[in-house]
């Protein structure tokens, strides 16, 4: 009987079944497959399950066989635990970066993810099912124990519109004239956020003009070099958990 580990650390796997003491869960085809053929795992070795709801749960592999793979729960590890209250609206850019924005914003603790098509957006395609896949990856490797949520492709006018008017909406605007984010997070302390990332290109000024229309916006400067867009969004992100999340615990 060992611990899988990967470079990482513990080996954990994100399950959408419920954890409890005897819990058998079976894992999907690509989990199972990749426990036992490319971890080479075997009947007795343990891993970590969690699924957003009851907490990290050490399992042991208890069944191997041609069409399943099963795991018994044995203990909690760790409460459920929850991150801070933050929203991620991005323009998706080119796959690779979409991909890797996603990956980047669930380590860095994002609740909600929003893909927004803007006029200048490049890519009008999304792939959801690709972008949940990689939340969940970064998840596992991340230690969250939870995975964020990750919403249908919307318009801007349409996320506008719906967007709740208590929760503000830190617009990162490039055009140079909106306050320092550090001043801009500060003001929203203790305040349900979001963050708002443009495209290559950024918004037109019609979008720009919208969106500084609405009460709930918070125009924000990302400082005086131009960042791209992938960029930017992380950048948001890091400087609200340092001043308004979870890392100042």
């Amino acid at each position: 009987m060992s611990d899988l580990t990967y470079p990482g650390g513990k080996l954990r796997l994100f399950v959408e079944a419920p954890l409890a003491p005897g819990m058998r869960v079976q894992l999907n085809p690509a989990q199972a497959h990749y426990l036992v053929h490319v971890m080479r795992a075997r009947t007795g070795d343990r891993v970590a399950l969690f699924n957003g709801r009851d907490g990290e749960w050490l399992a042991q592999l208890a069944e191997v066989t041609r069409r399943q793979s099963v795991l018994l729960c044995i203990e909690p590890i760790a409460p459920q635990s929850v991150v801070p209250d933050l929203w991620f609206a991005f323009a998706p850019v080119k796959k690779t970066a979409a991909e890797y924005v996603v990956q980047k914003a669930t380590e860095l603790g994002a609740r909600r993810l929003i893909p927004v098509i803007t006029r200048r957006t490049i890519v009008r395609k999304v792939n959801h099912e690709r972008l949940a896949a990689n939340a969940i990856e970064a998840a596992e490797q991340s230690g969250r124990r939870d995975v964020p949520a990750i919403a249908d492709a919307i318009t801007l006018d349409a996320l506008l519109t719906s967007w709740p008017v208590e929760r503000a909406l830190l617009f990162c605007d490039e055009a140079g004239d909106a306050p320092a984010i550090a001043d801009a997070v500060m003001a929203l302390r203790g305040r349900p956020s979001g963050v708002l990332i443009g495209p290559e290109g950024g918004f037109d000024p019609a979008e720009r003009a919208a969106i500084r229309a609405q009460e709930f916006a918070v125009p924000a400067s990302l400082g005086i070099r131009i960042l791209r867009a992938d960029t930017a969004g992380l950048a948001a992100l890091a400087v609200w958990q340092a001043l308004a999340g979870d890392w100042r615990r």
